[in-house]
């Protein structure tokens, strides 16, 4: 059976072991990770727009990201922007710096190299979501409030990939945590708490209703009711570090 590995970007993930990893899918910086862990090369990486848009978090994950590649990264949009006046006037500036070109030339000029670059509309990121999950209205409602993180994408992704038998979720916290230092959000906004949990953990406990996915992160398991892989007891020897990194 052929098993994908997605990585978040959470300190010390626990990881499954080595031999039954077939291939690697990851989220925004977490190729970091995977790196440093001795991983192959992601065979996609899902990047959310947010590393281009000029906000902290997204400085400290491109200056990581440096001397990492992926197959496959595809670009999560950011949501059209709501609320506030000031906001919506500020749009047209901020899709400039988080559309495709700009995201591209970013993610390129930080050394980060791809062999294929996709992209597709926030819409259609969704409706992946939502058909892997069975069409369940009440997430359907829940994705309407507050829309997964990169990392759920990511595991939907993998799901819907036919070469993979099943996936294993590690490096996934529910907070705002970085293996490459501490997020800058968390001093922002005074919290660790991820404001994607409680869409986050809907999705995974969905997903796992179909027996194909697995998590080797007990907070996983337990948070969203994804059945538990067990972690290697011997943990992959950390490579060194990417010179973004430094």
């Amino acid at each position: 059976m052929a098993t994908l590995l997605v990585l978040g970007s959470k300190p010390d993930p626990a990881l499954p072991p080595g031999a039954v990893i077939d291939a690697v899918g990851c989220a925004n910086a977490s190729g970091y990770s995977a790196a440093r862990c001795g991983l192959p090369t992601p065979a996609y990486t899902v990047v959310s727009a947010i590393v281009t848009s000029g906000a902290a978090s997204g400085r400290q994950s491109l200056r990581v990201m440096r001397g990492l590649r992926t197959e496959v990264l595809h670009l999560l949009p950011r949501p059209a922007a709501r609320g506030a006046p000031l906001r919506r006037l500020l749009r047209p500036a901020r899709e400039l710096r988080t559309g495709p070109a700009w995201f591209r030339l970013r993610l390129a000029a930080a050394g980060y190299r791809w062999e294929r670059f996709e992209s597709r509309p926030l819409a259609a990121w969704q409706a992946l979501v939502v058909e892997q999950c069975g069409h369940d209205p009440a997430l359907i409602a829940q994705i309407e409030r507050k829309q997964p993180s990169s990392g759920a994408y990511a595991v939907a992704l993998g799901l819907a990939d036919p070469r993979f038998d099943r996936v294993v979720v590690a490096g996934v916290s529910f907070e705002l945590t970085h293996a490459y230092g501490p997020n800058p959000e968390i001093a922002e906004r005074g919290t660790s708490s991820s404001r994607h949990t409680d869409t986050d953990v809907a999705v995974l406990a969905a997903l796992a209703r179909g027996g194909r996915l697995f998590t080797s992160e007990p907070i996983v398991a337990e948070r969203a009711r994804v059945p538990l892989w067990p972690a290697s007891a011997a943990p992959h020897a950390p490579a060194a570090p990417s010179p973004g990194a430094r």
